[in-house]
């Protein structure tokens, strides 16, 4: 179908604007993903991190936050290395932090070597 042959004026499902607005009790927000892409240096995943904590005080604690690495910046979740401490603190403000799986394959990255609470 094509854009113009929709009718536009046509009202959306009642569960659809619903869950998208939160009206009822019980419907969950949105979250915000935060995609994060670099190599393996710098201090781009610091930046990514703050961002995520300044969008996780804007927000709340009510909405789910997400950081997602990929590229070799992967290297960077692994324990002990990039910087540990900005790690630290965006998973102490409950920001999900997930490495691409794809991305670990490809920069040799084992689950077992990411910093405690990266998922």
């Amino acid at each position: 179908m094509e854009l113009s042959d929709r009718d536009l004026s046509a009202k959306q499902p009642e569960s659809v604007s619903r869950t998208e607005t939160g009206d009822r009790p019980g419907d969950v927000r949105p979250g915000l993903v935060i995609h994060g892409f670099g190599p393996d240096s710098g201090t781009w995943l610091s930046g990514v991190l703050r961002s995520a904590g300044n969008s996780r005080r804007a927000l709340g604690p009510e909405r789910r936050l997400e950081v997602v690495v990929q590229g070799f910046g992967v290297r960077l979740l692994r324990a002990g290395l990039g910087d540990q401490s900005a790690l630290d603190g965006a998973l102490l403000e409950d920001i999900h932090v997930l490495a691409c799986r794809n991305s670990m394959i490809h920069a040799s990255v084992q689950a077992d070597e990411l910093h405690r609470g990266v998922e």
